[in-house]
């Protein structure tokens, strides 16, 4: 969205940004963007500082308590230390001085896209999952698909990358939504606990057992109920669980009957099962009884475009928790958040986040702030260069495991000629003698 109350500037600024294409809304007062921003919704907002009514900087914190994470980009004619002090200290993205320079604009421009902090997803049932990633989306399609049936889903992923929230969201959309979710996580518990926990007990079936206690079965009876760590349950009580889904009921520890029960089973892991099952540590009947559906969820390197997201969403919820300023983080230091390599996914992320909230003395959060968490894992997001290389190297290893080090196979196999060849050879320091034989 371009705002500025001289229609030439805005009608050149429009030609050029649809000529890289864009799709641009351009308006003459910060009112009337105000106005197109629930129509529109931007990814960017170009505004000139100096306007009539509402300048550029009141634009700007409109703009952060209506839409959180959209960047705003100031132009202006008197390109002063002041303004662009004020700008930066308020939340730009950055600032930019007229007459615009149309290579530093589309630079700019092409910047923000890439760590802007709107999100896509409008719908109630998953507004916990913030996100714009294909990847991520795609599976917020088979939850939703598979919501609407009592089938069995195994949720897999990495620790960190929202296996809870997923689970809820798909009995938020479910016809069980008005009915009980339970989670419990079974690797952190005792076995004895976990059984009672999970089944219930009858009043004196053990010690300390003072009272008869249903059971998370029972609790979540017409609702959902889901397993964490599934991958962690020790085997007895697997021997338990397959029995308890193939009869639609549990009998509590020390009791004689059985409870019949209406529960739709969820399960989560960031295990691989079926290596569990090759190890003996794992049933492989309760493991096809429990994996009907499997939604598989990246990890927070593989749907990189949703951190600016993230970002946004957690620097509003630790504002609105201790009733403070929001802060917002310096243009680089998001590119860093970007680039970094989150092990621990978006539980890693959001501790960093609080972090630099807490220890920040600005309300901009500077890049070294962001490099100071992140230690060792800065960066780790490698270049072009890096990353050409290092699929040559994995392809030309490819290429001699297949032909037994035959380098002349191999060429033909590349489509490149022999000389060629042996010299991406030893570009990338492979000797086609160690995989011969």
């Amino acid at each position: 969205m371009l705002v500025d109350d001289d229609p030439g500037l805005l009608r050149l600024l429009s030609i050029r940004l649809r000529a890289e294409h864009y799709e641009v809304e351009a308006v003459e007062s910060a009112a009337e963007a105000l106005a197109a921003l629930s129509r529109f919704r931007p990814d960017l907002v170009v505004t000139d500082l100096r306007m009539e009514n509402m300048d550029g900087i009141a634009l700007l914190k409109e703009i952060q308590r209506q839409r959180p994470g959209l960047r705003v980009l100031l132009l202006t004619a008197h390109g002063t230390i002041p303004d662009a002090v004020e700008a930066t200290q308020s939340g730009a993205f950055g600032f930019l001085t007229k007459p615009v320079d149309k290579q530093q604009l589309l630079d700019y421009v092409e910047r923000a896209m890439k760590v802007s902090g709107v999100a896509r997803n409008e719908n109630a049932w998953s507004a916990e999952i913030i996100t714009r990633s294909p990847a991520m989306e795609a599976c917020l399609e088979q939850a939703r698909m598979v919501a609407s049936t009592d089938t069995r889903v195994l949720i897999t992923g990495e620790s960190g990358t929202g296996k809870e929230l997923l689970a809820r969201a798909i009995h938020r959309a479910s016809v069980r939504k008005d009915h009980a979710f339970v989670a419990i996580n079974c690797s952190a518990m005792a076995e004895n606990l976990l059984e009672s926990e999970l089944f219930g007990h009858e009043k004196g079936a053990f010690t300390g057992a003072h009272r008869t206690h249903k059971g998370l079965f029972q609790a979540a009876h017409e609702g959902t109920l889901l397993l964490d760590e599934i991958g962690d349950m020790p085997m007895r009580l697997q021997v338990k669980l397959l029995r308890v889904l193939q009869e639609e009921q549990v009998r509590p520890v020390g009791a004689t009957d059985a409870v019949k029960v209406n529960t739709r089973v969820i399960s989560a892991t960031h295990q691989d099962l079926k290596e569990l099952m090759v190890k003996g540590a794992f049933r492989e009947d309760l493991y096809y009884r429990l994996n009907v559906v499997n939604i598989h969820l990246p990890a927070l390197r593989e749907r990189r475009e949703d951190i600016p997201l993230l970002v946004d969403h957690f620097l509003v919820q630790i504002a609105a928790e201790s009733s403070q300023e929001r802060k917002v983080y310096a243009p680089e230091a998001v590119e860093l958040l970007v680039a970094s390599h989150w092990p621990g996914n978006i539980r890693q992320l959001y501790n960093v986040v609080r972090q630099n909230v807490a220890l920040s003395p600005t309300r901009v959060i500077s890049t070294e702030q962001v490099r100071n968490a992140l230690g060792e894992q800065a960066n780790a997001l490698p270049s072009f260069s890096e990353a050409r290389d290092e699929f040559t190297r994995n392809y030309l290893s490819q290429l001699l495991q297949i032909t037994g080090g035959n380098v002349s196979q191999a060429a033909r196999l590349a489509k490149r000629n022999r000389t060629d060849f042996y010299k991406l050879l030893g570009r990338h320091q492979l000797n086609p003698e160690q995989f011969k034989g």
